[in-house]
């Protein structure tokens, strides 16, 4: 900067700065934008957050996740509001196509389709969720606890599950509703007592893992008890692999209640399902009655599909979340 001769330098404002410059950061400051000199990071998203945007920006994981919703108001809210008689026989109204008053015909034994599809659903639902929440508790637990002890506990635990899983699960199952009475609770635990074998096996190799890490490591250092390890460490951590495995055992366990329907081994009548439903129905297959297959048999594959669209869509938030930690 050149001075004047004979007099003192002009002076320049506080750091640096002339005055109008000052009063434009200040201005900017208070109107919330960036002040000079970088940019100030916002507030990390949580964990929770990302995952919940990741599976709302999948298109077909809502879709399912409608679907679902839908299934279930239909099969447990639509009785109420259409009113069918699902217990009396009526021969004289057997096999009536639709039209008014059935939309959907009647069956062999004079049942509204509607109605009974909706009574048939409440049974592939219930069995479905039921089974698969106690598969997924059994599973966690029994895979946990494998793969925190290690040793000898996992070996013989483990080996159990792979003595199971050789029995092909559909010949177990009709092996047990053979000796019990089928039912919707015998239903419930023969179906979840048998799925759980993949969720323990999932849980036990992520707690091979997670027991090495030093979180684990110091619950035991500070004097903390195996059970303490495997609930408070062990088991929160492989949630998201839990809730994803989840969904489809609801799928799984869906297909099997209809394989135990067609082959004629559900649940006893009057009560049905949507497999003894189709099994009905293709007695009537050379009759063209397609009232009697087609609804029971979109029902199930609408189900399953929007099921494992849902698991999906979970499967993709729960390794985006994965990948932040």
């Amino acid at each position: 900067m050149t001075t004047q001769l004979g007099g003192p330098p002009p002076a320049e404002p506080a750091g640096g700065m002339d005055a109008a410059t000052a009063v434009s950061a200040e201005s900017a400051q208070l109107e919330g934008a960036a002040p000079a000199g970088g940019t100030v990071a916002g507030k990390p998203k949580s964990l929770l957050r990302l995952g919940f945007e990741v599976f709302i920006q999948n298109r077909l994981a809502i879709v399912g996740l409608i679907v679902v919703v839908l299934a279930i108001l239909f099969c447990f809210v639509g009785p109420l509001v259409y009113r069918t008689d699902q217990v009396t026989v009526v021969l004289t109204d057997a096999n009536l196509p639709p039209g008014p008053g059935h939309p959907l015909g009647t069956d062999g034994s004079g049942y509204d389709v509607l109605g009974r599809l909706m009574v048939g659903g409440q049974t592939s639902l219930i069995v479905g969720l039921a089974a698969a929440a106690i598969a997924t508790i059994v599973g966690t637990l029994w895979g946990a606890i494998a793969g925190f002890f290690g040793g000898w506990v996992d070996g013989v635990m483990m080996r159990i599950v792979d003595a199971i899983l050789a029995i092909p699960i559909l010949f177990l199952l009709l092996f047990l509703v053979t000796i019990v009475r089928p039912s919707l609770t015998v239903m419930i635990f023969v179906i979840g007592l048998t799925a759980w074998l993949v969720p323990a096996r999932l849980v036990r190799g992520e707690s091979l893992t997670l027991r090495v890490r030093e979180y684990v490591q110091a619950v035991r250092v500070m004097g903390g008890s195996s059970w303490r390890s495997v609930s408070r460490h062990i088991m929160p951590n492989v949630i998201g692999t839990v809730i994803v495995n989840a969904t489809f055992q609801v799928a799984d366990a869906i297909l099997l209640v209809a394989y135990l329907g067609y082959l004629g081994l559900g649940i006893s009548p009057p009560a049905t399902d949507w497999g003894a439903m189709l099994s009905n129905g293709t007695q009537y297959v050379f009759l063209n009655y397609w009232w009697l297959i087609y609804p029971a048999g979109f029902a199930i594959i609408i189900v399953v599909v929007a099921v494992n669209l849902v698991g999906d869509g979970l499967r993709d938030s729960v390794e985006v979340r994965l990948q932040r930690r």
